[in-house]
């Protein structure tokens, strides 16, 4: 049965979508069948694989029952990677979605028919914690949360751990931690350094050991429709999505 990692954070800018991306391309550049599916009504994981945000079909139609995901899912340039794309209107399934009882389990209960097809299951989030993000969690096995390398870090990490908490309780008692990414990271600061330190220092069993690095190349790649590793695959940025993968693989 595979595995469901929703990637989320409600700090905006931290690295979701990049890492939702690169990370999924990863995993399937290394032989597993992988699916990443974009809840973000800003479409970013669509377009970040060169996957226009006008399909006519989205998980807007899946969430409200006018398609199922074997309508939407469509498959990439990278091998074993398949995408259930977002459009704009998934912004209207934040105001509708809470108007239904039960609500909160609607895309586990839509994933649960093509889960098993793949090894690995990415969900890119928004960048709140809002009912797109709780139904990604309820439907998740694990979440992987990016930690931009910057003072306000650890501000918020509170709030989102609390809301785990909360869907843990209530909702997905089987939702771990599948670990805290730092992203952005400039070793050359001391304010990086210290950041790395302090998120270490708090969840010392939860951080990954792989740091995800500030380069060039990773805020490229998007414009060009790619991931990283097909957009420049000897960079450092590509280097270390490609050890992320190896990490979370590990961690099973």
């Amino acid at each position: 049965m595979g595995t469901v990692y929703a990637i989320a954070n409600q700090k905006g800018g931290v690295g979701k979508t990049t890492t939702a991306v690169n990370l999924a391309a990863c995993v399937a550049e290394a032989g597993y069948d992988s699916l990443l599916v974009d809840i973000d009504p800003q479409c970013n994981a669509t377009l970040g694989l060169g996957i226009t945000k006008n399909a006519p079909q989205t998980v807007y139609e899946v969430l409200t029952g006018e398609a199922s995901f074997e309508d939407i899912i469509i498959g990439s340039d990278v091998d074993n990677l398949a995408v259930a794309p977002a459009g704009p209107d998934l912004a209207g399934a934040t105001v509708e979605l809470p108007r239904e009882a039960g609500s909160e389990t609607k895309l586990r209960d839509v994933l649960e028919p093509v889960r098993d097809r793949y090894a690995f299951v990415f969900l890119d989030c928004p960048p709140s914690l809002g009912p797109l993000t709780v139904n990604a969690l309820v439907a998740a096995d694990r979440v992987i949360v990016p930690v931009q390398a910057e003072y306000f870090a650890l501000e918020g990490l509170a709030g989102l751990l609390d809301t785990l908490s909360l869907v843990q309780r209530e909702l997905n008692p089987r939702l771990t931690i599948g670990g805290m990414l730092l992203t952005m990271h400039d070793g050359r600061t001391r304010l990086a350094q210290d950041v790395e330190r302090e998120v270490r220092e708090h969840f010392p069993e939860l951080v990954f050991d792989t740091v995800i690095p500030r380069n060039v190349r990773i805020g490229e790649a998007p414009s060009f429709g790619k991931p990283v590793i097909h957009h420049d695959p000897h960079c450092a940025g590509a280097d270390a999505y490609f050890e992320l993968a190896k990490e979370v693989a590990a961690r099973g």
